[in-house]
């Protein structure tokens, strides 16, 4: 197909797939947001602790975080559309067993569960994704730039919609709501019949499962994450840091020896010696480690420095989570164009400018003053994050591509807990002059670790995506 024709629009099954896949990254990504509205008001009703509270939150993520990688390999093995639909009808039950929760306690274990049904659901929708647009390289770099334009509506909305749900329904309203979207989500997750013959038959002919690397994969994970979240509680020289991220260096090496000997490795070191994938999932963590952290650090700033309530700080927050929307859209059609390499560095350059602007802010810095950064840092990541998932997409053969998703997300899971342990460290001790200093030191951070994902997006290769779409055309 010549790279200049127009990229040809959604057949009715592409945009089913694609509509699918949205909603399950829509109600993954809004329990990342919604929750903490909602905890002041939960923790009055359940008599929660912070701690307590804390691990609400962090159940979630923790279960998400290191799940992910074995469930899109579960899903190269035995099908992306199996593991897909389940993880989303366990969404559906776990979020209404949130809603449901007697007391603090179930309510945990709920998230938990949570957090392993969005683990099986993000990197197979990706996949199936992948699968549906394999005819055309161009018409997915749309689709997935939509994907995640659905993710970053429903981070815009989370504190919003949370703050009218509890109006509403109160807290629990906040988890019930997902139990529709995940219905109508698997009302159409049923992809066409071509595509389930040959899940089938990829299934029947990969079998094999890799059980040390899975359990070494998870124990790595788990360690690690976990450690990063107890970190700024306990504080980094605690025992129980320590050995926890000690046990995740030594479960981390062991994984990759157990991968090198292994005849059916669960991520083959082949993929990580890929120039363009790893350079684009090492992008991907400074992305996140810069987002979640400052998101976080702002949180601080809005409400301890300003002031504001969690609605007020919601609302504060909407310019710089809502103008994502445009630039995933915009990010598609230019990477249809022009390939994932140039996308991701000017959005790099873009965001990090954004996040230079915020290094002069002071205690009495007014929102408004904020808006020109809050719109530079979304349009950047907005423009750069679709390239990059859809580098890593077609840096893969189709068949590993719930591995690669896998790979992808499980690194900036890890990625945006390191950022929000690290500059919730900066900021979250002392007068409110803390977290001032705290928000400067982070947005500088942040500003050089966007500049280092420019200069790793200069390694993605330039012409693989017109390659690809060109000898896709020649296939056809």
């Amino acid at each position: 197909m010549d790279h200049r024709n127009p990229t040809p629009a959604f057949t009715r099954d592409v945009a089913r797939v694609l509509a699918t896949a949205s909603v399950a990254f829509v109600v993954t990504q809004l329990d990342v947001t919604i929750v903490n509205i909602a905890l002041p008001t939960i923790g009055s009703q359940l008599h929660a602790s912070v701690s307590v509270l804390q691990w609400i939150v962090d159940a979630y993520t923790l279960a998400f975080a290191v799940l992910m990688l074995s469930a899109g390999v579960l899903g190269d093995r035995f099908g992306a559309r199996r593991l897909f639909a389940a993880g989303l009808a366990l969404f559906a039950a776990a979020s209404l067993a949130c809603g449901l929760a007697p007391n603090a306690a179930a309510l945990v274990a709920a998230r938990a569960l949570q957090g392993v049904s969005a683990a099986a659901m993000i990197p197979n929708s990706l996949a199936l994704l992948n699968r549906a647009c394999a005819h055309d390289p161009r018409l997915r770099a749309r689709a997935v730039g939509l994907w995640t334009a659905s993710g970053s509506i429903s981070i815009a909305a989370g504190p919003v919609l949370g703050g009218l749900l509890i109006a509403a329904w109160g807290w629990r309203g906040i988890f019930l709501v997902n139990v529709p979207l995940c219905l109508a989500g698997l009302a159409a997750a049923f992809v066409p019949r071509r595509s389930r013959k040959d899940e089938a038959a990829q299934a029947h002919r990969q079998i094999a499962i890799d059980l040390p690397g899975q359990c070494l994969a998870i124990v790595a994970l788990t360690a690690f994450t976990g450690g990063v979240i107890e970190m700024r509680p306990l504080g980094a020289g605690h025992p129980l840091v320590v050995g926890a991220l000690a046990l995740a260096v030594v479960a981390a090496l062991a994984f990759v020896a157990v991968e090198a000997k292994s005849r059916a490795p669960m991520v083959p070191l082949s993929l990580l010696r890929d120039k363009t994938f790893s350079a684009a999932v090492v992008f991907g963590v400074c992305v996140n480690m810069a987002y979640y952290g400052m998101v976080f650090v702002l949180s601080l700033y809005l409400q301890r420095v300003h002031h504001d309530t969690p609605l007020q700080a919601g609302l504060a927050f909407l310019p710089l989570t809502g103008g994502f929307l445009l630039s995933n859209v915009a990010s598609g059609w230019v990477v249809s164009r022009y390939g994932p390499r140039r996308p991701m560095i000017i959005g790099a350059v873009i965001a990090a400018l954004g996040y230079g602007l915020l290094h002069g802010t002071q205690a009495d810095t007014p929102v408004g003053a904020m808006l020109v950064p809050f719109l530079l840092i979304p349009a950047g990541m907005g423009l750069a994050v679709p390239a990059m998932t859809t580098a890593v997409l077609a840096s893969v053969e189709h068949k590993r591509a719930g591995t690669a998703s896998a790979v992808l997300n499980t690194a900036r899971q890890a990625g945006g807990a390191v950022g929000v342990a690290a500059f919730g460290a900066l900021a979250n001790a002392g007068p409110s002059s803390a977290v001032v200093s705290g928000l400067q030191v982070s947005a500088a951070i942040a500003a050089a670790l966007l500049i280092a994902g420019m200069g790793l997006a200069t390694r993605v290769h330039p012409s693989s995506h017109r390659r690809e779409a060109a000898d896709g055309g020649a296939a056809r």
